[in-house]
């Protein structure tokens, strides 16, 4: 059956967590499963009209009961039923964020749990959403978007270099010709300001670098506890590895992930515990919204981590307090077009407006710059710091990778004393986490991420083209990224710098760490030890 659809959401052809192939499905009453799976379908006619689908219909406590209740109309394998059990909260998540309810038959479910591109709806599925989610999930959309922007509240928007670049290719264009027309649009709708998270990722660069020398210095401690856990560190700006390695791995290697946010909420934190009075605004006046090219950052965004409490001193208060997101919500790439396209506007025609320099990488010229890497430069970035703070080595010109296994697990090039790697898909994330348990592992510092390809290749992202294939965008959305983009050292970037002398002080401070870094917990075991007794 799934031969019909693209290759894209065909679920032999998957390699993600979220999505498990057929080989991976395991028969309910135990029995070995038939090489083939059968799907009938009956012979009555169902009605046309959609379910009325929430987040609340799936939470993981209740998922197999609301999945039966959806495919009633249907009769289905055990096989494919527990495709769906897994797939319950990726069909949720697909059809909600996409505005459009979908009568939950098996095509669909298939459909979902392919096209799906999020490490964390899969982790979801096997724990649990929790109320909380629910209710920050179901407000993070076009809709709210567009209402809050009707209420007259002040909204920004920060982009993302990674759906800035998906924008560009789909529409033939610049990323900095996408970024000022993006400006345009934007305003145009009433958002207060448009920014640049190559900016904050710039600050987390600069912060991890810090980390990483302080982490290298205790590993080389004798007789220290603390140096066993000490390396490799490992990227936590993915937000589908960060829920995997809470809710499946525990405790065990939450201590080698970097404590420092990802660039998502650290624009979050700059905006609304600093920037925002310069803007002559109260943090409880700004609505903040980032275009992310994953929908896994709706549930960082989400987090209790991310909240802070805002204190009223005004007269006749009595101790009141706000509850403050640093991300209110977080609109992906793709619905970003949806909105583009739901105004008719003809986004390659549309005039480029001047961008807001403030939280924007952009030099005198009017050039974009930022770090090398289309998933956040992490590896590269922190290497060349290690070798000049520890070593004196100065590198000059591009860090060149060679493959291992595949294209997405690779080392940096030559004989060095560090060993980092980028590890990009679950499939690699797997052997990893494999060596991690066994004490095997000789990194020193992992650039991991749940999407194969990494960031660019993001479930959010604007899919192919009609006669365009996965790879083909992939390549191409690589080679648009750097397009008329300056390499530049994020150490440099004058307003990180300006952050510091006004703000956090300098790496590593005390005051950066308060607001640039942040904790994991480990999530106690879910109910994955009822499926077999469904």
């Amino acid at each position: 059956m799934s031969e019909k659809f693209s290759p894209a959401l065909r679920i032999g052809d998957l390699n993600d967590f979220i999505a498990p192939s057929q080989a991976c499905i395991v028969s309910l009453n135990g029995k070995k499963k038939p090489d083939k799976v059968e799907v009938s379908i009956a012979d009555r006619q169902v009605k046309s009209e959609p379910v009325k689908i929430s987040l609340k219909d799936c939470l993981a406590c209740r998922v197999k009961s609301t999945l039966l209740l959806h495919l009633r109309d249907e009769k289905i394998t055990q096989e494919v039923l527990l495709v769906a059990v897994f797939s319950g909260v990726a069909v949720v998540l697909n059809c909600f964020f996409q505005s459009s309810a979908r009568r939950f038959t098996v095509k669909n479910v298939l459909i979902a749990s392919g096209s799906c591109g999020c490490l964390a709806v899969k982790v979801l599925a096997i724990g649990c959403v929790t109320s909380a989610e629910t209710v920050m999930l179901e407000k993070q959309g076009l809709d709210e978007f567009m209402s809050t922007i009707s209420k007259g509240k002040a909204v920004i928007v920060s982009v993302s270099p990674q759906s800035r670049t998906s924008i560009a290719a789909h529409f033939g264009v610049s990323p900095l010709q996408a970024f000022k027309k993006l400006t345009r649009f934007f305003k145009s709708l009433g958002v207060r300001a448009i920014f640049d998270t190559s900016c904050s990722r710039d600050l987390t660069l600069v912060e991890s670098c810090v980390e990483f020398i302080t982490r290298y210095r205790q590993s080389q401690l004798v007789d220290d506890e603390r140096s066993k856990s000490s390396l490799p560190m490992i990227a936590s700006a993915c937000p589908g590895w960060i829920c995997y390695a809470e809710k499946k791995l525990g405790s065990f290697v939450l201590p080698y992930i970097s404590s420092v946010k990802s660039p998502q909420q650290t624009i979050g934190t700059i905006i609304k515990r600093y920037v925002c009075q310069d803007m002559e605004l109260r943090p409880e006046e700004v609505y903040h919204v980032t275009v992310m090219p994953c929908y896994d950052k709706k549930l960082e965004a989400s987090r209790d981590d991310f909240v802070f409490q805002l204190e009223q001193h005004a007269e006749g208060s009595k101790g009141e307090v706000n509850m403050i997101l640093e991300v209110d919500s977080v609109l992906t790439t793709g619905e970003i077009l949806e909105l583009i396209q739901s105004k008719e506007v003809d986004f390659k025609s549309l005039e480029e407006a001047p961008l807001d320099k403030l939280l924007t990488n952009v030099n005198e010229e009017g050039y974009l710059y930022g770090v090398r890497g289309s998933s956040g430069g992490y590896a590269e970035t922190i290497f060349r710091y290690a070798a000049k703070t520890l070593f004196g080595k100065h590198i000059d010109g591009p860090l060149n990778f060679r493959n291992i296994k595949n294209s997405d697990f690779q080392e940096v090039e030559g004989e060095t004393v560090l060993k980092f790697a980028l590890c990009y898909g679950f499939r690699n994330l797997q052997n990893i986490v494999r060596k991690l348990k066994t004490g095997k592992s000789d990194y020193h510092f992992l650039e991991i991420m749940a999407c194969p390809s990494g960031c660019l290749n993001g479930g959010g992202q604007i899919k192919p083209i009609p006669g365009q294939s996965a790879k083909q965008l992939s390549q191409l959305l690589e080679s648009v990224y750097l397009e008329n983009v300056l390499p530049a050292d994020s150490f440099d970037n004058p307003i990180i710098k300006g952050l510091y002398d006004k703000w956090l002080e300098q790496p590593g401070s005390e005051k950066a760490k308060r607001y640039m870094h942040t904790q994991y917990h480990p999530v106690e075991k879910s109910v994955t030890s009822q499926l077999r007794d469904w």
